[in-house]
């Protein structure tokens, strides 16, 4: 069973133990580097918890899942039009003024991370930001039902150093808030990078 597979039978689950989640403290870091009705690709939005936070300050927020199921429920709970598409298949070019992608590339195998970054920064606009969040560790592999990739700081900061045009902001570690998607690694690492 790959990832999208995990999340389209276990939909209600995620769905159950994320919608509530208060990750204001985080956005808030993100959102600092954004202007009121700027435009943010909720990239893997899940519940759609953080899409709708987003839409409701004033913000043009584009919400996508690669489950078709989360897309589903996120419909429901948003009452937004949910782009269901892999992630792989993005070709946004310029398209936005800030990227979230909290905790929705914790399952890309490190090796095709940069490849992946080189996807986010195409579709940031010029000093566009993005917002990922990763388990902090040294682990990557199969935990459980799902492919997980753990990030350490001086990896992180090696990807973002080497990557197609983003330059980190600032990196911070957080404990989880209840929920931790992985094999109970509750520390997670958030970085915030510009498309320079």
């Amino acid at each position: 069973m790959d990832s999208i597979d995990y999340y389209n039978k276990y939909a209600a689950t995620v769905f159950e133990d994320t919608a509530e989640q208060d990750m204001s403290d985080i956005m808030e870091e993100f959102l600092s580097c954004m202007e009121e009705g700027d435009t943010i690709l909720d990239l893997g939005c899940g519940s759609g918890r953080d899409s709708l936070t987003f839409y409701d300050m004033g913000y043009d927020v584009t919400p996508m899942d690669g489950s078709e199921e989360m897309c589903k429920l996120a419909e429901i709970h948003t009452d937004m039009d949910v782009l269901h598409m892999d992630f792989w298949d993005m070709s946004f070019e310029d398209a936005f003024d800030g990227i979230w992608a909290c905790a929705s590339l914790i399952h890309i195998p490190k090796k095709e991370l940069p490849k992946m970054l080189d996807k986010i920064s195409a579709a940031l606009k010029k000093d566009g930001v993005v917002y990922m969040s990763f388990h902090k560790g040294n682990f990557e592999g199969f935990a459980g039902e799902r492919y997980f990739s753990d990030y350490t700081e001086r990896e992180m900061e090696r990807i973002i150093k080497e990557s197609n045009g983003l330059k980190l902001i600032k990196m911070w570690e957080t404990e989880d808030k209840g929920y931790s998607s992985s094999h109970e690694n509750g520390t997670w690492l958030n970085v915030l990078a510009r498309k320079a």
